[in-house]
């Protein structure tokens, strides 16, 4: 188990490995390209200020109504770390909800990669009771609108800070 009390997620090519300090630096450089974030916007973040972030998620948040749950995304024929993604979840117990994101880095985009970590994090997140999926995405970013319609997301007419809202009930 890793922080939160999250485990590790395997698909075919992939290990979700729970998120830890440790990571900064690799992801520092399989994060570093600031085309990453044409739609999200900000830039690169260095390993030190990684390091940081991650320090804090890894602690959890600090609403105890609330989990951070995150992982990195380690290819397993490589041996490397490709990208992130994650899991906010709140909500009562009967009527959870997963808010997830994820990113690849730009060298192994194109590849399914990121349809394959968020498939295995929503079958995954089926598994721990929760209730409903979203994500938010931009309205131009067809790469990620491809990714989470394959993890069986729909967009919805609900627009959150400049994007679409994706929803997919799981049952729980």
């Amino acid at each position: 188990m890793g922080a939160g009390g999250i485990e590790g997620v395997g698909t075919g090519r992939l290990v979700l490995v729970p998120l830890g300090v440790e990571h900064a630096s690799e992801m520092a450089v399989v994060l570093g390209d600031p085309a990453l974030h044409a739609f999200i916007g900000g830039a690169p973040a260095g390993a030190a200020d990684l390091r940081a972030r991650y320090e804090r998620l890894v602690a959890g948040s600090p609403d105890p109504d609330v989990s951070w749950w995150n992982w990195v995304i380690r290819l397993r024929d490589e041996g490397c770390l490709v990208g992130t993604v994650q899991a906010t979840v709140s909500g009562p117990a009967h009527d959870r909800v997963a808010e997830i994101a994820w990113v690849v880095g730009t060298p192994w985009q194109g590849r399914g990669i990121a349809t394959e970590a968020a498939r295995g994090l929503v079958a995954w997140l089926g598994r721990q009771d929760v209730r409903t999926v979203i994500a938010h995405i931009h309205p131009e970013h067809r790469a990620s609108a491809a990714v989470a319609t394959a993890a069986g997301l729909t967009p919805t007419d609900v627009w959150h800070e400049g994007e679409i809202r994706w929803t997919r009930p799981l049952g729980g």
